[in-house]
């Protein structure tokens, strides 16, 4: 009798188990096709406005096995970048850390933290990235005024005088390389200009650092952010930014806590070891992408700044040379006012820009890119930075222009 009951309930129990495997097989999804085939990724020469192709030792970096956010190894890294942080940006300021996630989060970062709902602030607008921080600023509930240029045109220190004694502003914001317009903004006496009306200069040098000559410190910037995919040739995600100590006076001390916390540089600095207080979890870092960016930036102190700046100088030259042996002509007009990182030109009429770009990624397997925000349509643009500014790859480029000028020409001519 009771060997019958066990038989019963054992007999229960295995029926109600199939009837529950039956229910919980009936997937609504199903396991994707194309999921089980291997990763397929074209091989290419990225020479547009970034990111740029990862080098060997970059790649081999960020492919190393992962360790804990919150290990004593990896503090010790995020202290070494830290280290590479301060020199690419010429500073000795404690508060510099790179923010996880790209340049549109440093930029998000530096104005959410700096800047208060009802503030005035300030944009020079000669490009894309003068229209983004507006955008971001206005979402802060900042007072947003703009000084504008036509894309190709940097703003002189008179202009921008005038403009912050006309708007009174707390923050002047503006872009050391235009990557939408290929400019290069002179930076001397910006920053010695703000303080006199007692404004914070933040800087966007996301396509220019380690491309060309930036002094955080001696030409006074408050508030400075890059990102990991240019010249430092590290995949995108993550983002080094430094606050001078006028900047981290103002953080600091805010009516109302900053509106998010993933950016809120209160937790970043303790999480990075900028303040005097053990460090605390805040969120989980992507580790690889810092180890990536260390690599990165010790390449760059390998290499030198001063080292660095003249290579992408004499490439970018060479580059414009070569485009206007072509017959093209050169967006920006004035030499030193153009990117080294990135130049932009112009089509003569009759080709379509799409017709070009495709032709050259098609047949070349190289990427050049058109314009971007108020440059969108008007222009081509080519990126050499760091380990892509060679002059074997301008030769290569060169030659896809005159290739894809042959044949792309509306009227076969």
């Amino acid at each position: 009798m009771q060997l019958a009951s066990q038989l019963s309930v054992h007999r229960n129990a295995l029926s109600l188990h199939c009837c529950l495997t039956r229910k919980h097989s009936q997937l609504l999804v199903p396991s994707p096709a194309v999921l089980q085939q291997p990763l397929a990724v074209p091989d290419r020469l990225l020479l547009g406005p970034g990111p740029s192709n990862v080098p060997p030792r970059i790649l081999a970096a960020g492919g190393r096995q992962l360790i804990g956010h919150l290990h004593k190894e990896m503090f010790q890294i995020m202290d070494e970048i830290k280290l590479g942080i301060q020199y690419a940006f010429q500073t000795q300021n404690p508060l510099t850390l790179a923010i996880s996630g790209p340049g549109h989060c440093a930029m998000e970062a530096a104005l959410l933290n700096a800047v208060e709902a009802g503030e005035v602030v300030l944009m020079g607008v000669n490009g894309m990235w003068g229209e983004r921080a507006t955008d971001i600023s206005k979402r802060l509930g900042a007072d947003v005024r703009q000084l504008v240029k036509p894309p190709g045109e940097y703003f002189a220190l008179q202009e921008v005088e005038q403009a912050l004694d006309q708007h009174k502003p707390s923050l002047f914001f503006i872009t050391h390389g235009e990557s939408s317009s290929g400019v290069l903004q002179p930076l001397d006496g910006l920053g010695e200009l703000c303080h006199r009306y007692e404004c914070l200069l933040l800087v966007d040098s996301v396509a220019s650092l380690g491309g060309a000559p930036i002094f955080m410190d001696h030409q006074d910037i408050d508030i400075l952010y890059s990102g990991s995919q240019k010249v430092l040739n590290a995949p995108p995600g993550c983002s080094p930014i430094s606050f001078s100590e006028r900047a981290r006076k103002k953080i600091f001390n805010r009516k109302m806590m900053p509106p998010s916390f993933s950016l809120d540089m209160g937790w970043l600095a303790n999480y990075w070891g900028c303040d005097d207080k053990p460090r605390a979890y805040h969120h989980t870092a992507p580790i690889n992408g810092f180890f990536s960016l260390r690599e990165g930036l010790a390449i760059l102190a390998e290499q030198g700044l001063e080292n660095s700046w003249k290579h992408h100088k004499e490439n970018s030259v060479y580059l414009c040379e070569g485009l206007q042996q072509l017959g093209l002509q050169l967006f920006v007009k004035e030499q030193e006012a153009r990117l080294p990182t990135i130049t932009t030109f112009v089509l003569p009429e009759g080709y379509d820009l799409q017709e070009v770009i495709a032709f050259i990624m098609n047949k070349h397997a190289i990427e050049i890119s058109g314009g971007l925000g108020p440059s969108a349509g008007k222009i081509l643009r080519i990126g050499l930075m760091g380990y892509n500014s060679t002059k074997f790859n301008v030769d290569r480029v060169l030659h896809a222009l005159k290739d894809a000028l042959q044949h792309c020409h509306k009227n076969k001519l």
